[in-house]
């Protein structure tokens, strides 16, 4: 049996479908089934049951004997969010919920965490943990789950296997409940299809131009590939903190560029001011360092950033 948590969202969902193309239908979907804007991401997988969240814990107590192996992607995703408590609650105190449970009963573990606990970039994009503490996010969210790494890797007892996923910008199909935090694919694609242009965000870097923010945009379809990596490896791989990205910086611009020649059209971009809400906290510029995830045994190559906007646009979108 295999438990994934946040399974209603984006990658969690989507996660669920590639474990049920491998052949895995055995598997318990975990997550707050309240939302209906989020019920065509999990309506056709295959799966044993559904889980409600504040119910997992106990769940877990009484099943565990059957369970292989816990994803738990599940997690208040929002950068934009100032409540520390709200993540305290979901991002760091649930997820040593969960860690304990998995020490206690022997159970392997793949958690989220997020290239947003690298900040400002300053110290760097590598997944080493004696960098952990020196880390500083940009918000909230990011403090979250630096939070729950800084634990984790100070914990004496820890599942026989466990790997935190560093995700960078990931984007594809599932992702239409999350508005705000949504890729700029997808934002893209629905302004086009709205408006016939695209309104990117201003630089209000010196020495970075409009539009030349840059990511490591990778696509959710290799985000799962990643995981079922960890899982099929978990008994020769090392534990620890991963990068889960494509080791290549892109900008804004050519992913909105791609997205409109994707559509079949000339691109029409305009440039308006940062929010002032997430300003200063903005991040300019991340590329994940894959020393790691290469030594561990990963060798497939990421989808292009052209390929996957495509395949994510005509297959799926339009």
């Amino acid at each position: 049996m295999i438990i994934v948590t946040g399974a209603a969202g984006f990658i969690g969902s989507r996660l669920a479908h590639t474990l049920n193309d491998l052949g895995y239908l055995d598997i318990v979907l975990v997550d707050d089934f309240s939302r209906d804007e989020k019920s065509p991401n999990h309506l056709d997988i295959s799966h044993t049951c559904k889980v409600e969240r504040g119910d997992f814990g106990d769940w877990i107590r009484d099943n565990e004997n059957q369970i292989q192996f816990i994803f738990h992607l599940g997690a208040r995703t929002d950068t934009a969010e100032q409540n520390k408590d709200l993540f305290d609650t979901l991002n760091l105190n649930f997820s040593k919920m969960v860690w304990n449970l998995c020490v206690e009963y022997g159970i392997a573990l793949v958690y989220a965490s997020s290239a947003a606990t690298y900040g400002d970039g300053s110290h760097g994009y590598k997944d080493e943990h004696d960098l952990v503490n020196s880390l500083v996010p940009l918000n909230p969210y990011g403090d979250s789950k630096n939070d729950f790494d800084k634990w984790a890797l100070a914990q004496k007892r820890s599942p026989y296997f466990w790997a935190g996923l560093k995700f960078f910008n990931v984007y594809g199909h599932n992702e239409g409940h999350k508005s705000r935090m949504a890729s700029v694919i997808l934002h893209t694609f629905r302004q086009v299809s709205s408006t016939g242009k695209m309104n990117l965000f201003r630089s209000h870097r010196n020495g970075i131009a409009d539009g030349h923010q840059s990511r490591d945009f990778i696509y959710v379809k290799d985000v799962c590939n990643v995981c079922s990596h960890m899982m099929h490896g978990r008994l020769k791989i090392e534990s620890g903190l991963y990068n889960v990205g494509t080791g290549n910086a892109r900008t804004f611009l050519d992913l909105v560029t791609g997205t409109f020649t994707s559509m079949g059209l000339k691109p029409q971009i305009e440039f308006i001011d940062t929010p002032e809400d997430i300003r200063e906290n903005y991040q300019y510029f991340t590329e994940a360092n894959l020393t790691k995830l290469r030594a561990s045994g990963y060798n497939k190559e990421f989808t292009s950033l052209e390929d996957g906007i495509d395949d994510y646009v005509k297959n799926h979108l339009a």
